[in-house]
């Protein structure tokens, strides 16, 4: 099972009215120091109907023939001018224009549209057709959270959407996580190192250190580029240490402190993103 963010205490799942009140003020880091474990998710059997998409049969009937026209002036009388000659191999010459292929599968949200924060299930149906996509439910703090998960047989394209309300609506966070390929506003995507981020950021920022589950995590993008996303969403990162790090070099960088991200100890043991929440 895996969690999200630097969990101050082993409670359940914790991200709810807490997760959505730290996202609305200035800094993003209470928005992954919420823990919650995600299991695998369960569809359900059967949408609402409101979350169906089917197209309107329209039936129109057949025009009436168009009358041919009348009076003299309506047929020549005189045969036309025979058309001059065509060089027909020319023409069998010319290379016949390649077809369009298929629209890329849309992978990079954006704090609007499908993804705006009054955005619900039945918008995300309409981009990414509703036999792409299952529901399932959280229980965060006593409270069922519902989820809506895109892609969920595709590792690479899975893509998880919390809701602020029981009908479905109200964005309030997605998580990007695993092996997925998405890109999240500003430019973030799964495995970017923290040159990286601090590139993106344009210039360096705070984190705290790792936790229990080998997880450190943005406190402040301390004013940079990442601090204020188009559409006013906000974003978090958690990030893992290099595998070949010894777990020693990981456990003296404490959760307890915050460090910036040019500090050498942070370097040292190049840390990477392993996890990405976009919320409002």
């Amino acid at each position: 099972m895996r969690r999200i963010g630097a969990a101050a205490s082993t409670s359940g799942l914790a991200v709810g009215l807490s997760l959505v009140l730290a996202l609305s003020g200035a800094a993003v880091s209470p928005l992954v120091a919420q823990q919650r474990s995600i299991g695998t998710p369960q569809p359900d059997q059967n949408l609402n109907p409101e979350d169906q998409l089917a197209p309107s049969q329209i039936k129109q009937a057949m025009p009436a023939a168009v009358a041919e026209p009348t009076g003299t002036a309506a047929r020549p009388t005189s045969r036309p001018a025979r058309p001059a000659a065509v060089d027909v191999s020319a023409q069998s010459a010319a290379p016949a224009s390649k077809p369009a292929g298929p629209a890329a599968p849309r992978t990079v949200i954006a704090c609007s549209g499908p993804f705006a924060r009054d955005s619900g299930m039945l918008e995300l149906a309409m981009i990414f057709d509703s036999k792409n996509m299952i529901f399932t439910q959280e229980k965060v703090q006593g409270v069922d959270v519902g989820i809506t998960v895109l892609y969920p047989k595709e590792p690479k394209r899975r893509l998880e959407v919390w809701w602020s309300n029981p009908n479905r609506t109200g964005l309030y966070l997605i998580d990007i996580a695993g092996k997925s390929v998405w890109t999240a506003p500003g430019g973030l995507r799964l495995g970017l190192t923290v040159p990286e981020l601090e590139k993106l950021n344009h210039k360096p920022f705070k984190l705290k250190g790792f936790d229990k589950d080998g997880n450190a995590t943005v406190s402040d993008w301390d004013g940079g580029t990442l601090a204020a996303l188009a559409g006013g969403c906000k974003s978090s990162v958690n990030l893992r240490a290099d595998p070949k790090t010894s777990k020693d070099a990981v456990s003296a960088i404490s959760a307890d402190e915050e460090f910036v991200s040019t500090d050498s100890v942070i370097r040292t043991v190049k840390p990477s993103v392993s996890e990405i929440l976009i919320g409002y």
